[in-house]
């Protein structure tokens, strides 16, 4: 999907340079064909010696001409941004979104164009290609456009597909989540520092378990509670692990604190529009 074709990544700071790095590696588009813009002259060494693209401050030159168009710039940016290369765009083209809570409606209304819209939402551990990216078109966008995107993310970890209406539902859970399993990790860690484990190997021990649980889970695609099961042997030590997480009410505010952020993710598009 991506062979031959020019890439202009409007922003490219750490999610942008994350997804350049990651087509690179992974697909067949090549360097000459992708062209970034940042916001400081400071930063266009550091885009020129990581990444060997073209690199400008003029997001309105990157976005010319170029058959696809990645906004990696953030939320309260993007008003400002795509009036800017509004005047310029063009219905062949594909623009595509990785802005927390911006509605395709809201990029569309201000081209004030039929250019196809793709809204994703990525998380962190893209850098590492290992990422999870939701996506959704707007009303222009055709499969064709959507499987650009889920091209370009893929080359940075996994992706879906879902309706728009459920996007800041996955901006709570896989966008904010890796912040939640920080916490998990880092409290797993402290606990083994308490029962007299040096805090390296605690927390090598801690984020390494996670790692393969979560591999468990989407290598066998079992369900976590029967996996959970596998692990819980009768008057074994694990079964009174988990009722002290029961007592502690971490499954319920796990879930309160996805919903939450979902519920701060759809505020967030109120602000855009004031």
């Amino acid at each position: 999907m991506l062979a031959e074709k020019k890439l202009g990544v409007i922003g490219v700071g750490k999610l942008g340079e994350a997804l350049v790095s990651g087509l690179l590696k992974n697909s067949a588009i090549r360097k000459e064909d992708i062209s970034g813009s940042v916001h400081y002259e400071s930063s266009i060494q550091r885009v020129k010696e990581r990444l060997g693209i073209e690199v400008s401050l003029d997001n309105r030159a990157i976005a010319q001409s170029k058959d696809v168009v990645l906004l990696a710039v953030k939320p309260q940016n993007m008003d400002h941004v795509v009036r800017e290369i509004a005047p310029i765009m063009q219905p062949n083209q594909v623009l595509i979104t990785v802005a927390a809570s911006v509605p395709t409606t809201f990029v569309e209304d201000r081209l004030g164009k039929e250019i196809p819209v793709v809204r994703a939402m990525p998380n962190t551990p893209c850098v590492l290609n290992a990422g999870m990216t939701a996506l959704c078109g707007g009303r222009h966008a055709k499969q064709e456009h959507l499987q650009i995107a889920e091209s370009i993310f893929q080359c940075v970890g996994k992706t879906v597909f879902l309706e728009e209406y459920l996007m800041d539902g996955a901006t709570g859970l896989s966008a904010s989540g890796p912040a939640y399993l920080y916490v998990v990790i880092e409290s797993l860690a402290e606990a083994g520092v308490k029962l007299g484990i040096p805090r390296d190997i605690s927390t090598l021990l801690a984020a390494q378990t996670m790692y393969g649980a979560a591999r468990m889970v989407l290598e066998s695609k079992a369900h976590p509670a029967l996996l959970k099961d596998m692990v819980t042997t009768p008057a074994g030590c694990t079964i009174d692990g988990l009722l002290e997480l029961e007592d502690g009410k971490l499954r319920v505010t796990l879930i309160k604190a996805v919903v939450k952020a979902a519920e701060r993710a759809r505020e967030l598009v109120q602000d855009q529009k004031r």
